[in-house]
């Protein structure tokens, strides 16, 4: 069969990136199709002797940085690839490469990691924090993503088969698309992270840091715990709110490469992580190390820490609830085995993701071909 892989953007290596670039070491002879790409992570990625075609949106004017400017763009951008020639197509998409055209004698799985979420659930948060709640930009900014929740529902219909990263999202994708889908969760490279069964004395969490995050409420809340020590690596628009609201107990490093990342991570006594995320690589690379999570009971880390026994949950995003989860686990503590927690997190491994990966696509195809 000849195959079409469709990521909505090559610039920098996050999360949904790195699940492409495992779908794409599955199909080594497919070609790849993307609105932008800059060179250094195409070759980062791997990708530089494979066919990368890009939109015309990578001609525009600071595409390799600003290309989230040319959002109302991305519709007319994603639908310009011509895949008529392909049998296959595979789109990673959290905002509009599922969007691709195909017709019906095509195949087009999709792996979502979210509908869009600016123009869903997060669609009033997006404008609170950008400032785009009143105004003319304010006007502006909710017609198109107006515009862009209609041809979203519509492109919906261009996807044969949904398969989602999260049950949680596979929920979302429910409720927005009226659509099921499988779950399979995505790669984590636990493989990278060493079992580190003597733990020190100190916290630990690590995040761009952005709001929804909550980097600032963890920060608050061990500084009303002036006992305990908190190591915090990341960088982002919030670190010098973050900064302010530090005390003494908490060391805040930046930006670290990941061997530093690492060495914190596998000596906490806990990884700390308030945010609601879709799935949420941080916690399982944490319990790679044989760390114990303290988490937000909300979202995909409900499908990977198990409390009492990889972890503990706390209900609500708030300074209190922090605080109690971590005096809850100082009581709880010796119950964690560094090396169960590890056993637990290689069930998420990057050979299981593609293994799954492999299996449900050659069973679409060998359905289609009976």
């Amino acid at each position: 069969m000849k195959v079409a892989l469709v990521q909505e953007w090559l610039t920098i290596i996050g999360g949904s990136e790195n699940v492409f670039k495992e779908i794409a070491s599955l199909f080594p002879e497919a070609d790849i199709y993307t609105l932008v790409a800059d060179p250094e992570t195409i070759k980062t990625l791997g990708f530089q002797n494979r066919k990368v075609t890009t939109s015309f949106i990578q001609s525009l004017p600071f595409a390799k940085t600003k290309y989230r400017s040319y959002l109302p763009l991305f519709p007319m951008a994603i639908e310009s690839f011509d895949l008529s020639e392909y049998d296959l197509i595979i789109s990673s998409s959290h905002a509009v490469a599922k969007g691709v055209l195909t017709h019906s004698g095509q195949i087009h799985i999709c792996y979502c990691h979210s509908p869009m979420r600016y123009a869903w659930d997060l669609y009033h948060q997006y404008l609170n924090q950008s400032g785009l709640n009143k105004g003319l930009k304010g006007f502006l900014a909710k017609f198109i993503l107006h515009r862009l929740r209609t041809w979203d529902i519509i492109s919906t219909n261009r996807v044969d088969y949904f398969i989602a990263n999260s049950a949680y999202i596979a929920k979302r994708i429910k409720k927005v698309y009226n659509r099921s889908s499988v779950v399979i969760h995505p790669n984590v490279s636990t493989d990278e992270f060493n079992l580190v069964a003597q733990k020190g004395e100190y916290y630990f969490t690590c995040s761009r840091f952005v709001p929804y995050k909550k980097i600032d409420l963890i920060v608050q809340a061990f500084a009303k715990m002036p006992d305990k020590k908190l190591y915090v690596i990341g960088d982002g628009p919030d670190f010098k709110k973050v900064s302010k609201l530090a005390a003494s107990n908490t060391i805040l490093l930046g930006y670290q490469p990941f061997n530093e990342l690492k060495k914190y991570m596998s000596g906490a006594r806990a990884f700390v992580f308030a945010a609601e995320e879709d799935f949420g690589i941080l916690p399982v690379e944490a319990q790679a190390c044989g760390t114990p999570v303290i988490a937000y009971k909300k979202g995909g880390v409900l499908e990977t820490v198990i409390e009492n026994y990889t972890g503990v949950y706390f209900n609500e995003q708030s300074v209190t609830a922090i605080t109690e989860a971590v005096n809850e686990f100082e009581k709880l503590s010796q119950m964690f085995k560094p090396a169960d927690i590890a056993t637990h997190a290689s069930k998420f491994s990057t050979q299981r993701f593609k293994a799954e990966f492999r299996g449900f696509v050659n069973d679409i195809v060998n359905k289609h071909n009976k």
